[in-house]
């Protein structure tokens, strides 16, 4: 074989290489964002018509526990339904991340969920009520949900609704990293939080570094104020 045709050889070889990353590049950068708009336009449509008929969903209630104070969700709707595995329930909104940021909330963590929203971890608890609602989402790819995650501070509003109830949560502190297998930081009283007791506390997670998933992080909110949706959007959209 000639020196010539093994230079060129080698030549197709790396053009070939580098279309096919650029194509891989254009799909994570580009075609993943695509398709979670499509998607996450469709869960908030599915959202909007639930609410529309009164459609209302929440967990299966957990064992009763001690009275807490502090604020509370409107009592006015009719018992909800359990929430439906992967499909949406509620729309999360987080000012900090600019005026336009919503996603809608799905029932689950598997992959193809977080590819439509943000994920619901099961067994945790019920927007508003005791215990620690948790939710996952994509840093990059998908739509990056939380691609400005490491931007959290203490007092950002994440602000929450099942289409009858405006619930607004508080973040105590920065971001904090750990590893996957930290499982404790969506407990009902969330590990290394500085939480002490029960109480109505939010999780927010999401993979860390940004283009990698070695690590998470980890961002902890404690339920500040609700009020009806008839009210209008609560003050924390406009602080």
């Amino acid at each position: 074989m000639s020196v010539r045709l093994i230079v060129r050889t080698f030549s197709e070889l790396c053009i070939t290489a580098g279309a096919l990353i650029i194509l891989f590049v254009v799909y994570v950068l580009f075609w993943t964002g695509v398709k979670a708009a499509g998607a996450t336009e469709g869960q908030i449509d599915e959202l909007q018509n639930q609410w529309a008929h009164g459609a209302v969903t929440a967990p299966a209630p957990a064992p009763s526990g001690p009275k807490q104070s502090g604020p509370k969700p409107s009592a006015s709707a009719p018992a909800p339904k359990a929430y439906r595995d992967g499909k949406p329930f509620a729309m999360l909104y987080i000012p900090r991340f600019g005026k336009d940021w919503e996603w809608p909330v799905l029932e689950n963590t598997k992959v193809r969920t977080l590819q439509k929203g943000l994920g619901h971890y099961r067994g945790t608890a019920a927007a508003g009520a005791t215990g620690n609602f948790a939710v996952a989402g994509h840093r990059r790819t998908y739509g990056d949900p939380f691609k400005d995650f490491p931007k959290l501070r203490p007092g950002d509003a994440v602000v929450l609704t099942d289409g009858t109830t405006w619930f607004t949560y508080r973040i105590d502190r920065k971001p904090y990293r750990t590893v996957p297998s930290d499982v404790g930081v969506i407990d009902p009283v969330p590990r290394k939080s500085g939480f002490e007791g029960p109480g109505r506390y939010l999780t927010l997670t999401t993979c860390d570094p940004e283009w990698g998933s070695s690590h998470r992080l980890i961002a902890w909110a404690h339920l500040d104020a609700t009020q009806p949706v008839t009210d209008g959007r609560p003050a924390a959209f406009h602080s």
